[in-house]
């Protein structure tokens, strides 16, 4: 990390406040932003889906419970894994806290894979979350969303992700990417798709980056080798500190 300049408090003052004059214009454009997204045509889901849950067998409309949104995490948990990816756990750690909150304001919030339920459950169990977790296994769900792709796709090294506008990139040829889908109820029942992000689009859900965004370090990847981790995977001192191994 380079040195900061040393001011005095009415430079620093006078700095922060320019600085001030950008966060109100990128807020102001974030909301523009989100305005926009609310406004998007919607999809009928005309497909049937259903998924294995706790509760037992589940259909998609199900997944509402007696709300009328529903926000899908795709997580990258195949059948043959014994894991999450590090990645998607770390987004897993920002569900529980807003879950709690969401289904006061007509949003349920679930995470969907390709594991078997008896996966998933284990490694719920591990990681010490709450948040619904539902399994795909066995049916089209990940992959007609574009978050699953079959072995012939990654062999021909071409897939269809974020849209079209990743193809060819070698980050992200793989069976399992990240992703998440939003979709409405209305009264009769139907179900529309409203909303989907993936890549990069999912960094607006991690808490933890926009921490470290105000921090004099920033996100700093470089300095952190395998960052992040499953929380369990940390190496921890004596002074309980995150030291890297």
């Amino acid at each position: 990390m380079e040195a900061a300049k040393i001011v005095s408090h009415d430079e620093w003052l006078e700095a922060r406040r320019a600085l001030l004059v950008k966060e109100k214009a990128h807020m102001r454009a974030g909301d523009a932003l989100a305005e926009a997204r609310r406004a998007l045509p919607r999809v009928k889901i005309e497909k049937s889906y259903a998924f294995d849950t706790e509760q037992g067998r589940k259909t998609l409309a199900e997944l509402f419970g007696d709300r009328s949104q529903l926000i899908v995490h795709h997580f990258m948990f195949a059948p043959e894994w014994d894991a999450a990816c590090p990645g998607c756990s770390f987004q897993a750690e920002h569900v529980d806290g807003p879950a709690r909150h969401l289904i006061h304001h007509n949003a349920s919030i679930v995470a969907v894979s390709r594991a078997p339920l008896a996966k998933i459950l284990a490694y719920r169990k591990r990681m010490g979350w709450d948040f619904p977790w539902v399994s795909s296994f066995g049916s089209d769900f990940n992959y007609d969303f574009h978050v699953s792709f079959r072995k012939e796709q990654v062999a021909q090294g071409k897939v269809d992700y974020n849209f079209g506008t990743i193809t060819v990139d070698p980050r992200y040829i793989d069976e399992e990417l990240p992703g998440l889908s939003v979709f409405a109820k209305n009264e009769a029942g139907e179900i529309f798709l409203t909303y989907s992000t993936y890549a990069r689009g999912l960094d607006a859900l991690l808490d933890t980056n926009h921490y470290l965004d105000v921090t004099p370090e920033g996100r700093n990847k470089g300095a952190y080798p395998n960052w992040p981790r499953r929380h369990d995977e940390y190496a921890v001192d004596n002074s309980g500190k995150c030291c890297e191994s």
